[in-house]
Parts: C-alpha cells; sequence; structure tokens
C-alpha cells in the first residue's frame, strides 16, 4: 500500500501547500505594514542607526524568508547613486528627516511616506536637505544586485550623459 507521502508527494517540498508564517509578510501589503510598524516603534531602530560622512550607513535589520529588511542613514549631500534593484521588489519608506527621489520625476519623502518599487524601477535617492534621514527598505527577494546608471542631474541634457 502506498504511502500519502509516495503518492502526492513531500508537501513540505510544495510551497503554496504550507501555511505562510504568520510572522513574515509575503504581499506588498504586508511589507507595507512592516515598514509602518517599524516606523511607529522608534525604540527598534533608533539606537542602531550610525552616520558616516564617507559612505552611506547601512544595516540589515531582518531577514525572512524570500525577503530583507535595511535600515540607511543619510547625511546631508549623500544620495544613491541612480540605481535599480536587479531582480528584487521592494517597499522603502522615511523614518527621519527627509529625501528627494529621482525617477521619471522627483518627489519629496518625509517621515510616513512609503515607495513601492518592481524590477527594473530606476532611481536615485538623494538628502538634499540640512538634517540627517533615516530610511528603512525590504527587497523581495533579498538584495542580490544593484547595478548603477547614468545619473540625469537638473541642468544637464540626458543627451550629454551619453557621450
Amino acid at each position: 500500500m502506498n504511502s500519502d507521502v509516495e503518492i502526492a508527494g513531500d508537501p513540505l517540498a510544495v510551497q503554496h501547500l504550507m501555511p505562510s508564517d504568520p510572522g513574515h509578510p509575503t504581499t506588498v501589503s504586508g511589507y507595507a505594514g512592516l515598514l509602518r510598524g517599524l516606523a511607529a516603534d522608534r525604540s527598534t531602530w533608533a539606537p542602531l542607526v550610525r552616520y558616516d560622512p564617507e559612505p552611506r550607513w547601512y544595516h540589515r535589520l531582518r531577514s525572512g524568508p524570500g525577503y530583507e529588511v535595511w535600515l540607511l542613514s543619510w547625511l546631508p549631500g549623500q544620495g544613491s547613486g541612480r540605481h535599480d534593484h536587479g531582480p528584487s521588489s521592494g517597499v522603502f519608506g522615511l523614518l527621519q528627516g527627509e529625501l528627494t527621489e529621482h525617477g521619471a520625476g522627483s518627489r519629496t519623502l518625509r517621515p510616513g511616506a512609503l515607495r513601492v518599487f518592481g524590477p527594473g524601477y530606476v532611481h536615485e535617492v538623494v538628502n538634499d536637505g540640512l538634517e540627517p534621514a533615516v530610511s528603512a527598505h525590504v527587497y523581495a527577494p533579498g538584495l542580490t544586485s544593484m547595478p548603477m546608471h547614468c545619473s540625469a542631474r537638473e541642468g544637464r541634457p540626458r543627451e550629454a550623459l551619453a557621450r
């Protein structure tokens, strides 16, 4: 007589049959909720923040099945450079300060602002303000690459960047 495992296969090997772990988000809405919860609990992230005048500071705050959460600090003038996130999608939000995101257009991000992106989304994030800023980023799957792109700054025509 065949066992259930012989007939159906190992249920642990079939992810869609497994109940999701309630402690780990699996949707964009869940990732946004994770960031909102993090923003509301300053005692979780504020003691970890460091400010580095040379490279931007970052710290992996949490990881789970298929995602990771990063905490970043931004001193005035620091920026990410124009980049995408390889095969990762994600959500990022501002916890403290103010940042400017340059993508298809430019927008100012303030605490509580959340941005959602998919693979291939190209943008640049810069602290154009006078105060330090802190942001949190969820990447799913975890960030494995961050290809850099030519930066399109105001006042420089795009054609000049191709030279």
